[in-house]
């Protein structure tokens, strides 16, 4: 099998699997009980909070733990909208979200409150200009990836939150979820972030979203003791464990990581530029985990499933996308209706092998061979 789909989702460390049964099988008790078995429980996700903060540069009270980063980016922008709505209703994005961050968007288009979409330079980035002149003062939020999950294109987030420091009644989410685990990451100035362990070889079932301590929510969840009054429930504790341990085993890597992922994404994509019918979508500064490319004419899931058959597994646009017909993202940047409609996503790792890339390259010239063939004889 050639795995191709890291950005959807990651292989669990067993390392961290092992955290997540030696904290199950040792420490069952609730953390919310008072007595020595719950005591040790609690003690044991403090210490886990503890690591995940100093390694993010942020506060253990700022640490919300989550099911994961469409719950942490529900909560950050309605919790945000119904607290400050009587400071404004008005919300920036872009057009390279996350679904998880348009379902909310919509939610509170339908209640009442506006959102603008800042304009993007050639690059995918956010023009910078254009969201100075978006911002106003009744805007409460402003909502921008740092990754984009289909194009991986990185966005200037220290210079958005220069912007944003200009408006003091407005809050900065960064949806973080593709980029934390892959790169550095200070979060120190940021008033909330989210992101989610199974994308840095953690399990799946949990996420966090900080919160600065300035910054007030109303909870998307009501009631029952936990680590936190903003997100109620018992705490998933060998999930946190688990999550601590992946996040530290990354960082401790992640330079050489990505260096090595740069290197693989560079090879492949100066072998699939020599097609004729393929257009790379990804710019050339994108986080190199995520390659994107359009196969003129053919229809993305038509390439990924006859990858399939080859046991060759990559992904048509974001893996929690809805089923549309073009992609959002790649429309988006490079204005191309052709391009949106046939891109398939290639996600790497530093455990991609240069056998697997070879082996991909191989399946990939069979299948765009074939397929491109049928598309001629039209």
């Amino acid at each position: 099998m050639i795995y191709l789909d890291y950005s959807a989702t990651t292989p669990v460390n067993q390392d961290v699997l092992h955290s997540f049964e030696e904290a199950s099988l040792r420490y069952f008790g609730n953390p919310n009980s008072l007595h020595k078995l719950g005591v040790d429980a609690k003690n044991l996700i403090d210490k886990s909070t503890h690591q995940i903060a100093q390694i993010l540069n942020v506060k253990d009270n700022e640490i919300i733990y989550t099911s994961g980063s469409s719950e942490s980016n529900n909560l950050a922008i309605k919790g945000i909208c119904q607290e400050y709505q009587n400071r404004g209703k008005h919300i920036i994005t872009t057009e390279l979200e996350h679904s998880s961050i348009y379902g909310p968007l919509n939610y509170l288009m339908d209640q009442g409150f506006e959102v603008s979409f800042v304009s993007l330079m050639p690059d995918g980035k956010v023009d910078l200009e254009n969201l100075k002149s978006l911002m106003r003062e009744d805007t409460i939020l402003v909502s921008i990836n740092a990754v984009n999950s289909e194009l991986g294109i990185v966005q200037p987030i220290e210079k958005i939150v220069e912007i944003i420091k200009e408006f003091p009644k407005c809050h900065f989410h960064v949806d973080m979820t593709q980029m934390i685990g892959k790169r550095k990451v200070d979060c120190s100035d940021i008033d909330l972030v989210s992101f989610s362990a199974h994308k840095f070889y953690g399990l799946k079932g949990i996420g966090v979203l900080i919160k600065k301590e300035k910054v007030e929510l109303e909870p998307l969840i009501h009631g029952g003791k936990s680590t936190t009054k903003y997100r109620s429930g018992t705490p998933a504790l060998p999930l946190i464990v688990s999550m601590a341990k992946a996040l530290r085993l990354v960082n401790e890597s992640v330079l050489k990581n990505e260096e090595e992922v740069k290197k693989k994404n560079d090879f492949i994509r100066e072998k699939l530029s020599t097609y004729e019918y393929v257009r790379i979508n990804s710019p050339e500064d994108s986080l190199p985990h995520i390659l994107n490319i359009s196969i003129l004419g053919v229809k993305p899931e038509t390439m990924l499933h006859a990858l399939e058959e080859k046991n060759i597994y990559v992904s048509t646009q974001s893996a929690c996308s809805s089923s549309h017909s073009e992609s959002k993202a790649v429309l988006a940047v490079t204005h191309d209706k052709e391009r949106a409609q046939s891109s398939i996503r290639i996600s790497l790792s530093h455990l991609t092998t240069e056998e697997e890339l070879e082996k991909f390259l191989e399946g990939f010239e069979e299948c765009y061979q074939k397929l491109t063939s049928l598309m001629r004889r039209k």
